[in-house]
């Protein structure tokens, strides 16, 4: 079900001079997106969903319906030396109709302070059309005062957001030319810090953790509330030093301080995977794919997390559907191999490997097949097939090599592989307990004394909730207040007719009242139980049957008396005149006059 206090913010369209200002307009995007996650009760589509219409001319009706949303914001950027202008539109997504649009023309130097301004705008606007939101006075803080440094950051987690070695080695130098302008500037230390992190945690290198850590200290010691610094903290201790407590702590601080970051509920759920914890683990996957319905990291976390707990064919539903988002997803890949040889269905491994030639290790796919399954008839030749390799690649995404050893009841040889793997904290490997390839191990002292040394119950997380997002604190009004404000919001509108100004908004009859926004749009909706634009839309439809029904006004058009009545769209009044009276103007009026 949708529901209406949702937005998805798609790209920004570069409309540059230059195309490789591509990465300013991404940037822009990313800040309003993160702004307006911080408006307590509205639901933000996350980055990746949004950004998986990046260049496509889909329609705005089914962008809605795929990400669950009913408003979608569109824009462009068009940038030009020292100068800025930002285009952006609310639409309405059932429907198409534009909610609000304005254009932003803006000094380089004022971009933050534009990037609020159209945050709360935004939020503004989806409070009065559809319902009570807490809103903050800012959602975004300059984070740099040199627009040069913050313009290299852009340009640094565009790179590292391509998730490839080379987008993330330019990521880094960009990150580092960022810190050389500015060492005040935290984020980019948080952008070298989870680079080095992610590195070192799949490839087993300790060296790079540490280099990690240096950077996070650096940037924590500039900014401790970032809640990109807690969730690359999260990083280095969970994935780093396989540290389940810290890493716990951390995601739940980011998620805290960022509920809509579904990268940092991810991280949990993938933690809650690695010890066991399944059924949490599921709960925060669920919850993210509603944020973030198109992210294929996440149908890879739930796939993850079926395999592990031997839902081989439904763990292949949820890997498909990552593949479908992205058919080069290579952890899908990997994983989807694993569940056709735990289904013993070698026909199906065979398809699906013919389809997706980017597997790594098909050979050894194959032959692990074999071995596992000696009886069946499958014509494979394991000498060709790597199996005699005693040492597997520091690129491979899965722990082949190990597979074969364990399956060619060189045991030894394997236990070796994993303590050792274990002792690097190599991320491949990190469920390793409840690995179904690894039953054959678990017979073994080496095996039990593994498992109790990295799962003993002093390394396990306490299970705590994480602290609720902080509230706009501001009070709730009194039942005093309520009747004095009600009284006063009555009678300001009815004596002054502010209702007849078609641009007025929530936020300048607040001031007209000297009552914080927040304040006013919860006095309507909980104790007159309408929206902004229903409570004023309201006032003006009166006025207008008051003018319709008027002889001297027969001379007129019903959309002009609506216009004279306050309304400022053709749309907006037919729908709302048509939602309290249950048919067309026209209709009403000829009724009316029929009395």
């Amino acid at each position: 079900m949708i529901t209406e206090k949702s937005i998805a913010v798609l790209p920004f369209v570069n409309m540059s001079a230059d195309p490789e200002n591509e990465y300013f307009s991404d940037g822009i995007t990313e800040e309003i997106i993160n702004a307006l996650t911080k408006v307590q009760g509205l639901k933000v589509t996350a980055r990746t969903s949004s950004f998986a219409f990046k260049n496509k001319n889909a329609d705005v009706r089914s962008i809605g319906q795929q990400l669950g949303v009913a408003t979608v914001l569109e824009g462009s950027v068009r940038k030009a030396g020292q100068k800025v202008r930002i285009t952006a539109q609310l639409i309405q997504a059932r429907n198409g109709f534009h909610l609000w649009a304005r254009n932003f023309d803006r000094e380089l130097k004022d971009i933050f302070a534009v990037q609020d301004e159209i945050s709360l705008l935004i939020a503004d606007q989806i409070r009065e059309n559809f319902g009570h939101l807490e809103i903050q006075d800012h959602l975004i803080a300059a984070p740099t005062q040199n627009i040069q440094a913050y313009n290299l950051y852009l340009k640094a987690r565009y790179n590292h957001l391509k998730w490839d070695s080379e987008g993330i080695s330019q990521g880094i130098r960009y990150y580092q030319e960022c810190i050389e302008l500015d060492p005040g500037f935290a984020l980019p230390y948080f952008g070298i810090g989870f680079s080095y992190a992610m590195r070192a945690s799949w490839g087993g290198n300790n060296s790079l953790v540490q280099t990690a850590e240096e950077y996070l200290q650096k940037g924590a010691r500039l900014d401790d509330q970032s809640y990109l610094g807690h969730f690359t903290r999260a990083t280095i201790s969970f994935w780093g030093k396989w540290d389940f407590k810290a890493g716990h702590r951390e995601y739940q601080q980011a998620m805290a301080l960022n509920p809509s970051f579904t990268e940092a509920e991810e991280g949990l759920a993938e933690l809650y995977t690695v010890i066991g914890a399944f059924e949490k683990a599921m709960h925060h996957t669920q919850n993210i794919l509603v944020l973030n319905p198109l992210s294929p990291n996440h149908y890879y976390t739930k796939g993850n997390i079926l395999f592990l707990s031997r839902q081989y064919e439904a763990a292949l539903e949820s890997l498909h559907a990552g593949l479908q988002v992205d058919p080069n997803f290579l952890f899908a890949i990997e994983m989807s191999q694993l569940c056709y040889i735990m289904l013993q269905d070698y026909a199906g491994l065979d398809a699906f490997l013919q389809a997706h030639p980017q597997a790594q290790r098909p050979h050894m796919c194959r032959a692990l097949y074999k071995l596992m399954y000696p009886d069946e008839a499958v014509d494979i030749d394991l000498k060709n097939a790597g199996v005699l390799d005693k040492a597997g690649s520091g690129t491979d995404l899965f722990p082949w090599h190990l597979y074969l050893q364990i399956y060619l009841g060189h045991h030894d040889l394997a236990l070796d592989m994993l303590e050792e793997a274990v002792r690097n904290q190599s991320g491949k490997l990190a469920s390793f307990r409840y690995s179904p390839l690894l039953e054959p191990l678990h017979t073994y002292d080496r095996f039990d004394a593994l498992v109790r040394e990295t799962f003993h119950p002093s390394r396990l997380p306490e299970e705590t909730t994480a602290a609720a997002a902080e509230a706009s604190g501001k009070k709730s009004l009194d039942e005093r207040e309520v009747e004095h404000y009600m009284n006063t919001t009555v009678e300001v509108l009815e004596q002054e007719k502010l209702y007849l100004d078609p641009a007025l908004s929530l936020k300048t009859l607040a001031e007209r009242l000297d009552l914080h926004p927040n304040k006013l749009s919860r006095l309507l909706n909980d104790h007159i139980g309408k929206n902004f634009n229903e409570f004023v839309n309201s006032y003006r439809l009166e006025t207008f049957k008051v003018l319709a029904l008027d002889p001297a006004n027969s001379h007129l058009t019903l959309l002009g008396l609506a216009y004279e009545s306050g309304f400022n769209s053709k749309t907006v009044f037919n729908a709302f005149f048509k939602k309290m009276e249950g048919k067309t103007p026209r209709a009403w009026l000829k009724a009316a006059q029929l009395r």
